[in-house]
């Protein structure tokens, strides 16, 4: 192999690493190109209607929870930030279910039993109005039915030891 054909192929995989969710165009872009610009992701589901959901949580520290959405033909529909208020809202206290919270955001980076109240707390942290640290923590029953929404403000969570 010449120096030449070492260079371009360094090249090529340093370009190829480059690509990230920006560069995915819906209706254009396919699932290969979302593994290859953002990884393998951490969970995949289908939906009834064929539609798949690729989830890339970067948690706690990047604060988001990015889901690929795939047509059944293989093409990217979008690619949501499903860590927002508008996700957020599509929750109903006594009503929704364990599954429609993993569904909209995938697997939660805490649980926490609590038998005394008798609720499961799912945490993922997020932003609020796009840049304010904060948590989103959901409470079920043991049914699996959502009782409680709450997000947190985490901009002072470490201040409690200053004085």
């Amino acid at each position: 192999m010449t120096w030449r054909h070492l260079l371009t192929l360094c090249a090529a995989v340093i370009a190829a690493g480059c690509a990230t969710y920006k560069d995915l165009q819906p209706a254009h872009s396919t699932r290969a190109d979302v593994e290859a610009a953002l990884g393998q992701p951490a969970e995949v589901r289908t939906r009834s209607d064929g539609e798949t959901w690729l989830y890339y949580p970067n948690q706690p520290f990047g604060r988001k929870v990015r889901v690929a959405r795939v047509a059944p033909d293989g093409k990217v529909i979008a690619v949501e930030q499903r860590l927002s208020e508008e996700y957020i809202a599509k929750l109903i206290p006594n009503q929704s279910s364990r599954e429609d919270v993993l569904a909209l955001f995938g697997q939660p980076y805490e649980r926490l039993n609590v038998p005394r109240m008798e609720r499961d707390m799912w945490t993922w942290y997020m932003r609020q109005y796009a840049t304010l640290p904060a948590s989103l923590n959901v409470q079920m029953s043991p049914d699996g039915v959502v009782r409680e929404i709450y997000v947190l403000d985490d901009n002072n969570k470490n201040d409690s030891k200053k004085q």
